[in-house]
């Protein structure tokens, strides 16, 4: 049979705070009468017991309501601060809504002196513990639906669905947090498609982690859409989504790297801008190979000093473009410590044997993550873009880079 003192084999980890010594002394007796497995430890203050309580484990705290520095719920207020343990409150005879009062305040329990017997403590005890600890678990669930609720959010506005109007350009993307449990990062990609029948992408990374970095990537990606579909291009548009980043970060120490992708597949012409950011790797029949750009500034760095020359490719009618932020190559490749780098990455793309976009993504993150041990601790985001213009391939002497201001 289960019993309390059997699933609790470790013996409870108890301070008593307590300025009187002869309270104090019933209260030891009490608990050496009942077969609690327990230690105690004792002070005299609410200063000495956040000091104990800040140097070690408790799992419960017997609390006196009347200290010398400390007096009635503002006791139990000042333990909170530093206790994760149960605490039950000692009250006087003459003190019926002390009890009430300190339940309210935050306590597990409350007992009044003189009219505890061994079995009413060692049950207050067990069940003071056991309440805290249900307590502290439902905190946790209720951060964990937080959390989820405030990840999806964040990823409709980091990562929204592409308006995309033809089928010559199809687009997939993956995005990872770089910490278990963690809320999304800076990380953001966007495709639009405009009348002219061109499609234009970004993807981006704002320095840092956490929910600053997280809402100015979402300010920044709503920025370009909007701007992109009111047609602004290329360094006009970069100058205005610095403006953009400087007024709406958080503190003067982010910056933004960022692509800027335009494909004009009936054209057969892609044109690149990089802001800080690694150039995309462009996948052909012949295989994967990483374009060879023009890089300018990140944004933030030196506002209003930024150039960002333009890089313009001649495509394929049939081929992919696989733009990433720096999550993906920043891990481990063995287990030597080498990073994974670009040329690591162009030999995992060279394995992958999947004509599906969305298969290849996710191969290619899969591949990447477990040479990595699954230590990640950057954020990743991915955009994979196809295109078939339905015309003959180039071949691959026609393919040309031309780095232009």
């Amino acid at each position: 049979m289960n019993t309390p003192s059997a699933r609790h084999a470790v013996p409870f980890r108890i301070l008593l705070v307590e300025d009187d010594d002869g309270d104090a002394l019933l209260v030891e007796e009490l608990l050496h009468d009942t077969d609690l497995p327990h230690s105690l430890a004792r002070c005299r203050t609410a200063a000495e017991a956040r000091a104990a309580l800040a140097t070690r484990p408790v799992d419960c705290v017997l609390l006196d309501l009347h200290l010398p520095d400390a007096s009635g719920v503002q006791t139990v207020q000042a333990i909170q601060e530093e206790a994760e343990a149960a605490i039950i409150v000692l009250t006087g005879l003459d003190e019926p809504r002390a009890g009430v009062d300190a339940l309210a305040a935050g306590a597990q329990d409350y007992l009044v002196k003189g009219k505890v017997e061994p079995d009413l403590m060692q049950r207050a005890v067990r069940y003071a513990v056991q309440r805290k600890q249900a307590e502290r678990a439902n905190a946790a669930l209720q951060i964990g639906r937080l959390r989820a609720e405030e990840n999806a959010r964040l990823e409709r506005g980091l990562l929204p669905e592409p308006l995309l109007t033809s089928t010559a350009v199809t687009a997939a993307s993956r995005y990872y947090p770089g910490r278990a449990q963690a809320l999304l990062g800076g990380d953001f990609l966007d495709v639009v498609q405009t009348d002219d029948g061109q499609v234009h992408a970004v993807i981006g990374d704002v320095s840092g982690h956490g929910p600053d970095a997280a809402a100015l990537g979402v300010c920044l990606r709503i920025a370009w859409r909007s701007l992109t579909l009111g047609g602004h291009r290329d360094q006009g548009l970069l100058h205005l989504l610095e403006q953009i980043h400087i007024a709406e970060r958080a503190n003067t120490n982010l910056f933004t790297t960022c692509t800027l992708i335009t494909l004009d597949a009936d054209a057969a012409r892609l044109t690149l801008h990089l802001a800080g950011h690694h150039a995309p790797l462009l996948i052909t029949p012949d295989g994967t190979t990483e374009i060879e750009a023009a890089h300018g500034m990140a944004l933030g760095i030196a506002p209003g000093l930024g150039k960002w020359p333009a890089t313009t490719l001649t495509l394929p009618a049939q081929g992919a473009l696989i733009a990433y932020t720096d999550g993906l190559i920043e891990g481990f490749s063995d287990v030597a410590g080498a990073r994974l780098g670009v040329d690591g990455l162009l030999r995992i793309m060279d394995e992958l044997r999947t004509s599906d976009p969305g298969s290849h993504l996710d191969q290619l993150i899969g591949r990447t993550r477990t040479l990595n041990a699954d230590r990640h601790t950057d954020d990743l985001a991915i955009l994979r873009l196809d295109w078939n213009a339905g015309s003959v391939p180039h071949t691959a002497d026609e393919w040309r880079t031309t780095p232009s201001t």
